[in-house]
């Protein structure tokens, strides 16, 4: 089942599931919570993903700064962006983000990402302008939402990889 607003809300006073929010009644949807841009970053190297990770390089990136107004001018390509919420995943939920309707609308594609029990960190997603014409972000925009989705009962297995209390 998925958290409604209210669920959400007494988990985030409570818990902390998201913090370093903007605004919460303007973030706070009826069945998800909307994450900010804080950075966006061009991919600069070839990465590479095995099976046990002993292998694995994760492609460099290099910062694209925001103007003085705020704005990043994004040509048509592949991105990485960096949410400015942070969030605390409990034992007994998952989170799933999914690209705002307004993105898509403008020709821009945001990958899902699946948030694991133990997860906290601000996260990243790859960004993807499909629009010929470009694109521009506005930093703080709300591109994307998080659902959480409850567990059946609390996992003891909890996220501990490398991406855990990343960008914290």
């Amino acid at each position: 089942m998925v958290l409604n607003s209210a669920q959400m809300r007494k988990l985030i006073e409570k818990e902390r599931l998201v913090y370093d929010y903007f605004d919460l009644e303007k973030q706070l949807q009826p069945a998800s919570f909307d994450l900010t841009v804080a950075k966006v970053f061009k991919i600069t190297s070839k990465g590479a993903v095995d099976f046990d990770n002993s292998q694995r390089v994760i492609s460099k990136t290099e910062e694209i700064p925001f103007d003085a107004d705020g704005w990043v001018d994004l040509a048509p390509g592949i991105y990485k962006v960096q949410y400015a919420e942070a969030v605390k995943i409990p034992a007994d939920l998952v989170g799933v983000t999914f690209c705002r309707s307004s993105l898509s609308r403008c020709g821009i594609d945001l990958y899902n990402g699946y948030w694991d029990p133990g997860y906290e960190g601000r996260g990243e997603s790859v960004l993807i302008v499909h629009n010929p014409h470009g694109a521009k972000l506005k930093k703080r925009a709300r591109i994307a939402q998080i659902a959480f989705f409850e567990l059946g009962e609390a996992t003891g297995h909890l996220y501990a990889g490398m991406h855990h209390k990343e960008n914290l």
